[in-house]
Parts: structure tokens; C-alpha cells; sequence
């Protein structure tokens, strides 16, 4: 049995890694012109040290989508975040959406790239500044040579450059 189960656990990881990425800009309507390529790890950045992701801004209540295939592993409040969602993709990566004004989706459902998960907003650390979504990219396994010398740049490890993903 244990040895069966182990088996199982090999073909589930093996297949997160070979199911494909389909990616997308996870604000409807967005584009390359609605964020900063130079905020991801941009510094210094409140308490976090570096903004680990982007900031894609739009007015209040647009819909945001999932970026990616994936299942949501959290949705719900969260201090710094507020309103947020957490999806696993393809290639054990995980999807941070925040800031959200609503939450449209719950844990444990399959989402797919486009489909509503959420609406921009202001909620958490963002709140008094121009709504926007705060995505986030982070890898289950590190990749090591991703690292630098930068301010926590053994972070860029785990975390990923959403515009270079977002910009193909």
C-alpha cells in the first residue's frame, strides 16, 4: 500500500510539472501599460523590504481573473493582503492575487485563465491608494541560480518576475 501511494505521489508530481502554463494579464481589459515592469523587487517597500510582484492598476471593481490553470487553495482576508486569493498552477507555482474589493471564487475550486476570481480594489496596506491588483508568482521548488545579491535576493529563488511571464 505505502508503496503504491509513494507511486502516486511520483506521477502527481511528475504531471504538475509537464501540465502546460497558460498564462494571462489576470485584470480584464489590462495591458503592459497598466504596470511598472520596475516594481517587482523595487525597494524599499514597507515592511516586506522589496515588492515582490507587480502592481497592475485599474479602476475599482473591474474584474480580476485567474492568470493561470490552477485550483484555489485560499480565499479570504488577510492583514497586509486583504481581500485575497491564492491559486496552485501548473509547474507547482503559486498565484497571489490582492488588495481584491470582492472575492468571487472559493478554496478548493478549479479555475482556468479568464475566469473571474475577484474585483480590484484597495483592501489591506492598499487601502487610500489607486485600486489595483497586487500578483504575485511563487515557486514550490526553488531554482537557486535565480538568487542574487540584492536586498533578500535569495528570495528570487522562490519568487517570479510576473512581467516577464505576463509580457510574452
Amino acid at each position: 500500500m505505502l508503496k503504491k501511494l509513494a507511486i502516486l505521489v511520483a506521477v502527481l508530481c511528475v504531471v504538475g510539472f509537464v501540465v502546460p502554463e497558460r498564462i494571462t494579464i489576470p485584470v480584464a481589459e489590462a495591458s503592459r501599460h497598466d504596470w511598472n515592469p520596475n516594481s517587482f523587487w523595487f525597494e524599499p517597500w514597507g515592511t516586506s523590504g522589496v515588492h515582490k510582484g507587480i502592481d497592475i492598476f485599474a479602476h475599482l471593481g473591474r474584474p480580476v481573473v485567474s492568470a493561470t490553470d490552477g485550483i484555489v487553495l485560499f480565499a479570504g482576508h488577510l492583514a497586509k493582503g486583504g481581500n485575497v486569493v491564492v491559486a496552485l498552477g501548473p509547474k507547482w507555482r503559486i498565484h497571489y492575487y490582492a488588495h481584491l474589493n470582492t472575492i468571487e471564487t472559493s478554496i478548493f475550486r478549479l479555475v482556468w485563465p479568464g475566469q473571474a476570481i475577484g474585483t480590484v480594489g484597495d483592501s489591506g496596506n492598499a487601502k487610500g491608494k489607486p485600486p489595483h491588483l497586487h500578483y504575485s508568482i511563487v515557486r514550490l521548488v526553488p531554482v537557486p541560480w535565480a538568487a542574487d545579491g540584492s536586498t533578500q535576493g535569495y528570495k528570487k529563488a522562490f519568487f517570479i518576475d510576473p512581467s516577464a511571464w505576463l509580457g510574452r
